[in-house]
């Protein structure tokens, strides 16, 4: 076998013929290594369509690549050749090819990048880690950002991505005179309005060898393989975009906070598993939202929540990530110990709230940001489950999960986990918040309206128990020790109600 200059991996998140390790590098003297390997597709127990959808997007990458003019090694799960991990598949590529150097763009996780550390030693062969220039915030930039501030909120970060991208920007100002439109973005939706669904893709001979793997493989995990209709090429990625922007972007701003029994979608985009693959380019995705704009068939508030997400929110969150790693993986900030609750994977739970969001979830690789923040994570934080469980549910669950974006998530905004280091109040609601925003209560067995008692929804005492258990850390909190004060009014013996009903429910988890 020819020797080649250099060996370039590609992992499963970097499926962009731009990368950096593909960009500096040359097809007819390099060798590009993409693998499916069980070491990533199991050491969580990953939604059965997450890794359909991952291979399947591989497997095309590689085809794509290979008409770009690479020559690439791709090492399908069966494949006789398979050495079950990356490091395992590296050093047997190292022997094959005897590369002068490994190539590759930074990992999206720390274990990843603890593991190209390792190589050099392993392989004898020199390591080049590139930066991954497909955020538009880089690690070392995020950090010099952060360095000396009291407070690192999001908002404040998310002005200067606005500034360095000029996305939304009226010369030094921002589009319509204010930053941020989320006090528009608060409406409850109800049944009778019209919602497209995502645009959704048949299956060609590669999707179908990949479906019938998985189910072969990993029959055992959790989540409906069928039916499956995600995009797994990048074209369609970009056409399932387009398609939101022109159909379902004009409502997004209004409803994005919205929750209905049997709509899993809504007015969202349903693309952060491309964007966090590789198949979708972000900036590029929000310039498409701003020209929207522009044209005038986005209204502003629609425009500006959505980049916002992108530019501001994820960019965020995985400076916070890197910048906090590998210490905020175990963050605890309330010393919450429970287990998760079976109804997590089982849906069996009589809370119609966490039944429909756990059930979606299972149908689809999917919930939307308030399903995640304000039923399953708001639930998990009042009932004391510990985060880093709560955590690996999310990671395992959602076809978007990947640490860098998942865990902060989790850690900081769902749990507050981390003391408010992200967030700057924990996201506690009683049943009232979802009651608002949703027509789950509506056809719940438990009464939102009532705060104890065995027919009271769970939430409410729930809710104020966490409460009085936490009053120590959250008193002096500005945003919600009024609500520790209002407790304080009710009447010894209501709060002797609240704690035995809340201790009551708890005991049947």
């Amino acid at each position: 076998m020819k020797s080649v200059r250099n060996l370039i991996v590609v992992l499963g998140d970097q499926l962009t013929p731009g990368l950096s390790s593909l960009a500096t590098g040359d097809s007819k003297l390099d060798r590009v290594l993409m693998a499916e390997v069980t070491e990533e597709a199991s050491y969580v127990r990953h939604h059965k369509k997450k890794i359909a959808f991952l291979f399947s997007a591989m497997r095309h990458f590689a085809e794509e690549l290979r008409k770009l003019g690479w020559q690439v090694d791709y090492i399908a799960l069966d494949h006789k050749d398979n050495q079950g991990s990356f490091t395992e598949q590296v050093k047997h590529a190292c022997k094959t090819y005897k590369p002068k150097r490994i190539v590759v763009s930074q990992s999206g996780e720390w274990r990843v990048a603890e593991m190209f550390k390792a190589w050099p030693k392993q392989t004898g062969v020199p390591v080049d880690v590139l930066t991954d220039d497909r955020f538009i915030c880089s690690i070392d930039e995020f950090a010099a950002w952060a360095d000396g501030r009291k407070q690192l909120r999001m908002e404040y970060f998310y002005r200067d991505m606005r500034r360095k991208t000029g996305l939304l920007m009226d010369g030094e100002h921002p589009e319509g005179g204010k930053w941020n439109y989320d006090a528009e973005n608060r409406q409850a939706a109800s049944a009778d309005l019209f919602m497209p669904k995502p645009k959704a893709y048949r299956h060609d001979a590669i999707v179908k060898d990949v479906l019938a793997l998985v189910e072969k493989r990993f029959d055992n995990h959790f989540g409906d393989l069928l039916p499956f209709w995600y995009a797994v090429k990048r074209k369609d990625a970009e056409a399932a975009f387009t398609f939101f922007v022109e159909h379902a972007l004009p409502q997004f701003g209004d409803f994005q906070d919205a929750m209905l029994t049997g709509e899993p979608f809504l007015y969202h985009s349903v693309i952060a598993q491309y964007m966090n693959c590789g198949l979708l380019d972000p900036l590029k995705i929000c310039q498409q939202v701003e020209a929207a704009y522009r044209k005038g068939t986005v209204p502003l508030n629609a425009a500006e929540g959505y980049i916002r997400q992108v530019i501001g929110w994820r960019e965020y969150i995985r400076g916070i990530y890197w910048l906090k790693m590998p210490d905020y993986a175990s963050s605890n900030y309330f010393d919450h110990q429970r287990a998760l609750p079976d109804f997590y994977w089982t849906a069996n739970t009589d809370m119609a709230c966490v039944r429909s969001a756990v059930t979606q979830t299972k149908e689809q690789a999917y919930a939307h940001h308030i399903q995640r923040l304000m039923v399953t994570g708001n639930f998990a934080m009042l009932a004391g489950i510990n985060p880093q469980y709560l955590h690996e549910w999310y990671l395992s669950v959602y076809a978007d999960a990947y640490e860098w974006v998942e865990m902060p998530n989790t850690i900081g905004m769902s749990q507050f986990a981390d003391g408010g280091l992200l967030a700057s109040k924990p996201y506690a609601a009683s049943g009232a918040y979802i009651n608002r925003m949703s027509n789950y209560c509506g056809s719940c067995r438990y009464d939102v309206k009532l705060r104890t008692g065995d027919n009271a929804c769970p939430f409410n005492a729930l809710y104020w128990d966490f409460l009085s258990r936490h009053r120590d850390k959250l008193a002096s909190n500005p945003r919600i020790g009024q609500m520790i004060r209002t407790y304080d009014k009710f009447a010894d013996a209501e709060q002797a109600r609240i704690k035995a009903s809340a201790a009551k429910f708890l005991a049947t988890l």
